[in-house]
């Protein structure tokens, strides 16, 4: 993919980031077909298919259960790169050698569906999601890893300017 459509993707997938309900943060992920330079399938975190508008229903259940950012990624709203899959599973659409663009990096859990969903490349707008990530498991499993610039997370700015 030319460099030119590589930033277009990047802002299309931070536009689709906004379509999120998350209070915490919001996420896109594009999966991409590189040599046909089109996108394949979207999404974004948010709470499970019809089940309202966060995680809990209502409520934010990372929130009301005083999870710390970074822990527990078992308890909250669907990740954008899960639904980008499910989405794909759901639809018929094929995964395999495909491309995924992210304004975060994976956690450990997305990480792992990447890799077993056949995505070869894993565009990380920087800047994203700051908690432990599963970067280093998409490298040990042969999944080429692609940081680009992008918007800061606001947690490490307000750390930088405590400091």
């Amino acid at each position: 993919m030319k460099e030119k459509h590589i930033r277009i993707r990047i802002e299309q997938c931070l536009a689709l980031s906004n379509a999120s309900n998350c209070p915490r943060r919001k996420f896109g992920a594009l999966l991409l077909d590189p040599a046909r330079n089109v996108i394949l399938m979207d999404g974004y975190n948010g709470a499970p298919r019809g089940g309202g508008d966060l995680c809990g229903g209502e409520t934010c259940l990372r929130d009301t259960q005083g999870v710390v950012s970074g822990t527990r990624m078992e308890i909250g709203c669907h990740h954008a790169e899960m639904n980008v899959i499910c989405n794909c599973a759901a639809s018929g659409v094929a995964t395999r050698n495909a491309w995924m663009i992210v304004n975060g990096e994976p956690c450990m859990m997305c990480a792992k569906l990447i890799h077993h969903a056949g995505i070869t490349r894993v565009l990380v707008v920087q800047g994203g999601y700051a908690g432990e990530n599963g970067l280093a498991y998409l490298l040990a499993h042969g999944v080429e890893v692609v940081k680009l610039d992008g918007p800061q997370d606001p947690r490490l700015k307000e750390a930088s300017t405590e400091a």
